[in-house]
């Protein structure tokens, strides 16, 4: 296949679905890691054409959504201090702290920018010597290395007006959370393919092997995630359980090894809370000692700031994959894209996002 418009092949889903539902005879529960897939499998509603016996259960894998409150309150903080420039994707600048949002900052005075990499952040620091330059790096593994290459290069060139306040966590300990919490459902993973792009495969057989569940890496596209499902449904009704790389033309079992080295050597494995899971030992990334000077947190002292999540907003549930989007009663209410209560409705890659673009009138009509 050459072109992107053949990996949505109509007669090709259809020959997916039709293997998925001959090889589904009995309930099952599998998880998409990423929140790009969760978008996917919403806007083309490929949950709709499954067999009744298969539920997709939607994970934490959205970086904007995943990123804790308190997180979001220092860079708020930092983004309001006079000589601060505040760096961010434009994803960020919507998603509320406890009180407002980076574009409440920005129009109060606040010189927030959006920037489309991380470089951008380190040029502006480079042409404004006179103001703190900092960029929010959140994600998961994929957006790593570009800020770890940002880093390595301010402290190369001596750009010591820079800063990255780092938020970045890592998938696998997150699937460990998840099979070890009593309320886990989870029988499978799609495992997202962007990452394993960068890191490779090597994380994942353990996992499969400890917890007995197949996990299949898997792309974004609606052929990609169907040969998913269907190689995850092969594995679980033989009751076998493994890793197996669905997305071949992206992903090698090696991963990207020059990236690797950049990360081992900018960053340092810690612990990282989660939005709506709470902390998972070793899930994240802060600067290693040698880098210790770019840390955002320390250099404006906010490892202070501490904040307790909305009462109201169930995003928390929505990521664990406990309750479905419109299950919360704020949602389409209280909640929507204009007024958000939690990123999942904010972030482009957000589940309460994605049913309130796909769904939200059918759900709507339903009740």
């Amino acid at each position: 296949m050459k072109y992107l418009d053949e990996f949505s092949d109509p007669d090709l889903a259809r020959k997916l679905l039709d293997q998925i539902h001959a090889a589904t005879t009995q309930k099952w529960a599998m998880m998409e890691v990423c929140g790009g897939q969760t978008h996917s499998i919403i806007r083309h509603a490929i949950d709709q054409l499954l067999p009744p016996e298969l539920e997709l259960i939607h994970g934490p894998g959205c970086p904007v959504c995943v990123t804790p409150l308190e997180v979001i309150d220092r860079a708020l903080a930092i983004a309001a201090r006079p000589g601060v420039i505040f760096c961010s994707f434009g994803d960020m600048l919507r998603v509320p702290g406890s009180s407002q949002d980076l574009f409440a900052v920005k129009s109060a005075g606040g010189d927030v920018r959006v920037v489309y990499s991380p470089l951008d952040a380190l040029r502006l620091a480079r042409e404004n010597p006179d103001k703190e330059v900092v960029f929010f790096g959140i994600g998961f593994e994929t957006t790593a290395p570009a800020n770890a290459m940002t880093v390595y290069q301010a402290e190369r060139l001596g750009v010591h007006n820079f800063s990255l306040l780092v938020s970045h966590v890592l998938v696998p300990p997150a699937i460990a959370a998840i099979m070890e919490s009593s309320t886990c459902r989870v029988q499978a993973f799609l495992a997202a393919g962007h990452v394993c792009s960068v890191m490779g495969t090597a994380e994942y057989p353990p996992l499969a092997r400890k917890y007995k569940v197949p996990i299949v890496v898997t792309g974004f596209e609606p052929l990609d995630i169907l040969e998913g499902i269907r190689r995850t449904v092969v594995q679980l009704e033989a009751g076998r359980h493994e890793m197996e790389n669905a997305y071949p033309r992206a992903v090698r079992d090696e991963g990207n090894v020059p990236a690797m080295e950049m990360l081992r050597d900018v960053f340092a494995v810690t612990d990282r809370t989660w939005r709506g899971i709470g902390t998972i030992p070793l899930s994240g990334w802060k600067l290693a000692a040698k880098y210790r000077e770019f840390d955002a947190e320390e250099r404006f002292d906010v490892t202070g700031i501490r904040t307790a999540e909305s009462g109201l907003c169930r995003s928390g549930e929505v990521l664990q994959g406990l309750i479905k989007p419109h299950e919360c009663a704020a949602f389409g209410k209280e909640c929507t894209p204009r007024n958000p209560l939690g990123a999942t409705m904010v972030s482009s890659e957000g589940a309460c996002a994605a049913y309130y673009t796909y769904r939200r009138l059918e759900l709507v009509d339903a009740k």
